[in-house]
């Protein structure tokens, strides 16, 4: 491994990004992302299934059938908090692989972490906490490359996309995970009205903080949409870019290839 600069460019010194609805500087807003997660990191699994319905876990078989992972790969998950998706590998290929967890947030990990010992997966998973903006890992580490509800958290979605197709072998693929834009008329609306009115409201209740549930709705809103995505794949030199919906839009799976 090695630590690598930050290959996003450096931004105007009056250039914004998105924090949910507020425009923050570039510099502040990985500090207030890892804010936010350092708040829900024991209540991660909970805070998706109150996102989702519960329907998270389908999604990320979804992302796992769609990979077929293969005896022998290395994957590295971004953004990959608990560990739900190198878990559900390293079981695909029975035990031979290797994954890498490369997550902002230091509480993301240290929960990822317990759980694998938990689970009693003591081998074939390594921690790091990274960003995925400037993965320390070398070039052509990996073949595959996940990152499930992480991307909409980065300052820089294209620094992330340059990163992925680094450190991916020729052949290899980068599959993206996100919560979207809905496609189904009318299921929308109910969409919106459970996000902005309900979703605050139980992140209260169960988890006594609704500010960190209410930035996480705003941040799906600011998101690409799904055909502005798939182009950010193609303008960072992945070929056949493509994604699929998922429960009419809440969300997509978003891939390509690395040649």
């Amino acid at each position: 491994m090695e630590n690598r600069p930050d290959s996003a460019p450096v931004p105007a010194p009056d250039e914004t990004v998105p924090f949910g609805y507020r425009d923050v500087a570039p510099e502040d807003k990985a500090g207030l992302v890892r804010g936010v997660f350092d708040s829900v990191a024991t209540r991660y699994d909970v805070m998706n299934d109150l996102m989702s319905g519960g329907i998270h876990r389908l999604w990320k078989r979804s992302m796992l059938d769609l990979l077929r992972p293969r005896a022998g790969w290395t994957l590295v998950d971004l953004a990959g908090g608990t560990g739900d998706i190198s878990f559900g590998f390293l079981e695909r290929v029975k035990g031979e692989g290797q994954a890498i967890v490369c997550d902002l947030t230091p509480a993301m990990v240290a929960v990822g972490r317990d759980r694998a010992i938990d689970r009693g997966i003591l081998r074939g998973v390594e921690w790091i906490a990274g960003d995925a903006q400037s993965i320390p890992l070398r070039d052509g580490t990996a073949d595959a490359v996940t990152m499930a509800f992480g991307l909409r958290n980065v300052t820089d979605i294209g620094a992330v996309l340059r990163e992925a197709r680094r450190i991916l072998r020729p052949g290899g693929r980068f599959l993206v995970l996100e919560f979207s834009h809905v496609v189904l008329p009318g299921l929308d609306k109910l969409y919106d009205l459970y996000s902005f009115n309900i979703l605050p409201r139980i992140g209260q209740a169960v988890a006594g903080d609704a500010e960190s549930y209410r930035y996480l709705v705003e941040s799906i809103r600011r998101f690409p949409p799904q055909d502005e995505l798939k182009q950010r794949f193609a303008d960072q030199g992945f070929v056949r870019p493509a994604y699929q919906n998922l429960s009419g839009g809440i969300a997509a799976l978003h891939w390509g290839w690395r040649v």
